[in-house]
Order: C-alpha cells, then sequence, then structure tokens
C-alpha cells in the first residue's frame, strides 16, 4: 500500500505541476544527468556493487522566491543484483538560489517490484547558468539506503553521491 502511495503522490505531483504550468508563476526547467554513487561500507555479498554511475531524467519547478521542486527519475543499467536495471523515482524540495540545500525521497524499482521501505536523500549544490535558458547543476548527495528489497541479503549501508545535470528552462 505504502509503495502505491508513494506512485500515487509522485504521479499527482507531475500532472499537478503540468496541468497548471501556465497559472504558475515561475519556471519550469528539464534536465539530463548522471550520478557517481559509492557504499560508505564494504558490502560483503557477491555480486553486488559498491560504486557506479546512474543517469537521469529531471524535471524541475522554480517559483518566485527561494523554494524549488524536483521530480527525477534515476536509472541504474545495474547495481550487479540479478543483472538487472533499476529504476528510482525520486521528489526533492529544494532551498537556495546559486547555493542550494535540500530534502529528498525516493524508492527502488527492479522492474518488478518496489523496495519495502523509501530511501531519503539530503543534497547541497550549485546551480549556475551558463546561457539564459541553459543551467548547470552540480551537487553532493547522502542517501540513507536499505536495500533489503533489491534481493541483494539485507545490505543496510547509506551511499554518497557526486551529481550533475544540465537543465533547460522552457
Amino acid at each position: 500500500m505504502r509503495k502505491l502511495l508513494f506512485l500515487a503522490v509522485v504521479a499527482f505531483s507531475l500532472v499537478s505541476l503540468a496541468s497548471v504550468s501556465t497559472a504558475l508563476a515561475g519556471s519550469h526547467r528539464l534536465g539530463l544527468g548522471a550520478n557517481y554513487w559509492k557504499t560508505l561500507d564494504d558490502v560483503n555479498v557477491t555480486n553486488i556493487d559498491e560504486s557506479g554511475l546512474s543517469y537521469l531524467a529531471s524535471y524541475q519547478y522554480v517559483p518566485e522566491g527561494i523554494f524549488k521542486l524536483e521530480v527525477n527519475l534515476e536509472y541504474y543499467p545495474s547495481l550487479g543484483v540479478d543483472q538487472k536495471a533499476f529504476w528510482s523515482p525520486e521528489v526533492f524540495v529544494l532551498v537556495g538560489g546559486t547555493l542550494y540545500a535540500g530534502v529528498g525521497i525516493g524508492d527502488y524499482f527492479n522492474g518488478d517490484v518496489f523496495s519495502d521501505t523509501p530511501f531519503f536523500m539530503l543534497r547541497a549544490g550549485i546551480d549556475f547558468k551558463i546561457l539564459p535558458f541553459i543551467a548547470v547543476d552540480i551537487n553532493a548527495n547522502f542517501r540513507f539506503n536499505n536495500w533489503d528489497t533489491l534481493k541483494a541479503d539485507d545490505i543496510d549501508t547509506n551511499t554518497i553521491r557526486l551529481g550533475a545535470c544540465v537543465r533547460l528552462s522552457l
């Protein structure tokens, strides 16, 4: 039930933002990026990656003021678990301008099932324009993970992440 509620919230957020975009003062930005991630603890399970790259598609709503709402869909080509690709929907609330910080929540999906518990994230970054309609976002993240439903023998380790995203203002 919790997984269904999480998906409903993400879907409702996307539909709501898209349907009222003309009424909302602020900018809408689409982005593509990548994250390098590394587990903080050694994972003593065979066939489990302890670091790697993931790729993401991102939507960001930037209203007037200091807040931003970001919705990402992250793709992991493989975590080493059954050699499957994983998807991770994520939602962030960010505060700041060029320098910013925020919190987020997300979940893993391996093509068959969502994880039993969502993960939470802390993020700090720098977001700057390179052209009037193109911005670069470089960020550091701390993710509180529990990989139990990735069929990974109850791995419980947090990850640090360095990310970059190029965003196009609409």
